[in-house]
């Protein structure tokens, strides 16, 4: 009986000594728009705090720091302050491409589908074979975000693949808020925009726009563009940890497939918008416009193309490849 008392007082020690070993803290970082809606939720309804604790973790802490762009938030966690980034596939798989060894950075989960939208006030403009020199486009980051690859598909199908980046000179790096004030102020050089949702769309709805291309004329459309990622940092250092922040983002995203009312209630409530709740829950309830799903699709097929433009040096066999293993199980491609 002593002997097996002892057992039990050194499986629980371990099991506790197990459980401090994991971090205490989740730190998320994501560009603004309604794409990233469900790391707003995974915040507001502390779905992190309550699976860590279903798994007998200790107290989690968990923060959400909003960024300019995608590559901000890659920058972040290379530099070690950030467990989960957020971004378009074109960032995450630029990491995935740059990262090895320690520092290597995987594909945590798929966030949603939904086109970028290159938007245009001036009227002269209405196909990207109108662009000249003296235009200006406004893209969250240059070369390597959704918006710059979704220009260089584009050039490289009306110009032929010599001229796939015939386009980016013309584009400019601002956040998606700045670029839309940009747009719609009238008193920049920036008379066009790469975007996404919901700016794209009060952008057309100001009656001082008009929709130039869509990435669906060159993307397959349902594509994954919202990528989360994480480093082996956070994926080997807390696996329990991380385990439970991939089940909160799973709850998270179907939360917000059977409560988009609530969800678009929460966005408003993290990025105030002027046209109210009902405008974004319509945004929310239309899958031409977003789809929130956690499967990987089409992603080989974005790597391939920036493997292709020269972009990634690496080659990647699988889409398994892209992401951690908490996503093997989906049927991905």
């Amino acid at each position: 009986m002593r002997l097996l008392l002892t057992l039990v007082a050194v499986i629980a020690l371990l099991h506790a000594a197990a459980a401090r070993a994991e971090a205490d803290k989740v730190r998320i970082v994501q560009p603004y728009g309604v794409l990233y809606l469900p790391s707003y939720v995974v915040a507001d309804r502390h779905l992190i705090e309550r699976e860590a604790e279903a798994a007998g973790l200790g107290p989690v802490t968990v923060t959400l720091t909003r960024v300019a762009s995608g590559p901000v938030g890659s920058d972040m966690v290379l530099a070690g302050d950030a467990d989960i980034a957020m971004g378009g596939f074109g960032p995450a798989l630029t990491l995935w491409d740059k990262t090895r060894g320690s520092q290597k950075v995987r594909g945590f989960m798929p966030l949603c589908s939904s086109p970028v939208m290159l938007v245009s006030t001036d009227p002269r403009i209405r196909s990207i074979r109108d662009l000249t020199d003296r235009d200006r486009i406004a893209v969250s980051a240059i070369k390597v975000t959704d918006q710059a690859i979704t220009l260089q598909m584009a050039a490289a199908r009306e110009w032929g693949w010599d001229q796939r980046f015939r386009l980016d000179p013309l584009t400019v790096a601002m956040s998606n808020p700045d670029g839309m004030a940009a747009l719609l102020g009238g008193l920049s050089e920036v008379k066009n925009h790469a975007t996404i949702i919901p700016f794209a769309v009060a952008e057309l709805e100001s009656g001082k726009a008009h929709l130039v291309m869509t990435s669906d004329e060159v993307l397959e459309p349902g594509a994954s563009t919202v990528v989360a990622y994480a480093p082996a940092r956070f994926h080997d250092g807390s696996p329990r940890l991380y385990a439970a922040t991939a089940r909160a983002f799973e709850d998270a995203i179907a939360w917000i497939n059977a409560h988009p009312r609530e969800a678009a209630e929460i966005y408003v409530a993290r990025e105030p918008q002027k046209n109210g709740v009902d405008w974004i829950e319509r945004m929310i309830r239309d899958p031409k416009l977003v789809r929130y799903d956690s499967t990987p699709r089409g992603l080989k097929a974005h790597a391939d193309f920036m493997h292709e433009l020269g972009t990634l040096k690496n080659k990647a066999e699988s889409w398994k490849d892209l992401f951690w293993d908490n996503n093997w199980v989906k049927d991905g491609n």
